[in-house]
Parts: structure tokens; C-alpha cells; sequence
């Protein structure tokens, strides 16, 4: 993975993302911090990096399609898929409703989603896995081969041994400790 990169993405995330509070996770477990990646997916340098070395995760996955959960996946999916532009890589990007649409095509999964092909699911930040493998379930409902979990942050919260489970090689670019240790090396 490119460090020069890296490094610059990890002072991002815990100089945008990063806070210290007491607050519910949406795993519903109580947390005294949090990372909202969010808030640096929609900065342009935040989205172009993170895209960046992601990419090189859903790569290394071998996979042809990739996705998650909305609205956690969805700014990680569109990094990810403009930088498979720049670098001319043929992949496919979709998210996932947490229930079908009533209206339109009535889909639970929207974009470029294929059956069939070998899929990753993926999200900016993985506590314990629950909403992705909710995720990965109607992604096999529909017919994908899900065969990797790739995070952007990974929380150290049951994530790994819940997508080993259920079969899947999950990676991720950045634990949360790793952003937890760059915040207090460089407190705003």
C-alpha cells in the first residue's frame, strides 16, 4: 500500500473523522469514540485517497463487482469506483437498501450490481460486521458470489470473526486504534 498515502489519509481521518464521545454504534453496543468517515469521504483529497488504496484491497480481492450497505458504503463505493477509472480497472459498484424499494424497478440492490460474478462487500467503517453481512445476504439472495469484506476502518469489534464465519477474506486499510493514536500524536 502506497505510505505516502496512507499516512496522509490516516491525518485526514483523525483530524476530519475522529471524536470522543459517548454514543450508540449502529450495532447498537455504546462506544466512547467515533469515526465518521463520512466527513472526510466528502472532502475531494479524503475521497481521491481513500478511493485510491481501497482500490488496491478490492484488487488484491480478486473481485469483479463490489458494495455495501446504504449509507455507510456509498462514499467509499464511489471513491473506489473513480479511482477503477483512473487506473483503467474493470469493476462494477452497487449498494445495498435496507428494504426494497416500493416505486421504480421495486430493487433492493441498486447500480451495477451483476449475479454471478465474484463480489466484495465494503463499508467505511466495520464494528461488527452486522450491517455488511445483512448486506451480504441479499447480495446472495441475488445471485453474487460474495467472497471478501473490505473496510476502510475496522473497529477490532467482532468484524473478523464474523465475516470468517460466514466464509469471507475481510482486509481493511486502517484500524480504528491506528486513528485513535494519530489523533492523540496530533490533537486538534
Amino acid at each position: 500500500m502506497r505510505s505516502e498515502e496512507r499516512r496522509e489519509l490516516l491525518a485526514m481521518l483523525a483530524r476530519e473523522s475522529y471524536f470522543e464521545r459517548q454514543l450508540t454504534l449502529s450495532s447498537g453496543r455504546a462506544s466512547n469514540y467515533y469515526v465518521d468517515c463520512k466527513r472526510t469521504l466528502y472532502i475531494p483529497r479524503g475521497a481521491y485517497l481513500a478511493g485510491e488504496l481501497v482500490l488496491e484491497l478490492v484488487t488484491a480481492a480478486g473481485v469483479e463487482q463490489f458494495g455495501g450497505m446504504a449509507a455507510g458504503a456509498l462514499p467509499v463505493t464511489d471513491a473506489v469506483i473513480a479511482a477503477a477509472h483512473r487506473g483503467g480497472a474493470d469493476l462494477r459498484g452497487f449498494f445495498v437498501r435496507k428494504e426494497t424499494k416500493q416505486h421504480g424497478l421495486q430493487q433492493i440492490i441498486e447500480g451495477a450490481f451483476k449475479p454471478g460474478l465474484k463480489t466484495a462487500v465494503i463499508d467505511d467503517t466495520i464494528t461488527t460486521g452486522g450491517s455488511s453481512l445483512q448486506a451480504v445476504a441479499a447480495m446472495r439472495e441475488a445471485g453474487a458470489i460474495v467472497i471478501a469484506a473490505i473496510a476502510l476502518v475496522e473497529r477490532g469489534e467482532g468484524a473478523v470473526d464474523a465475516f470468517a464465519r460466514a466464509g469471507l477474506k475481510y482486509t481493511w486499510v486502517f484500524t480504528a486504534e491506528e486513528v485513535r493514536a494519530e489523533r492523540a500524536a496530533h490533537p486538534v
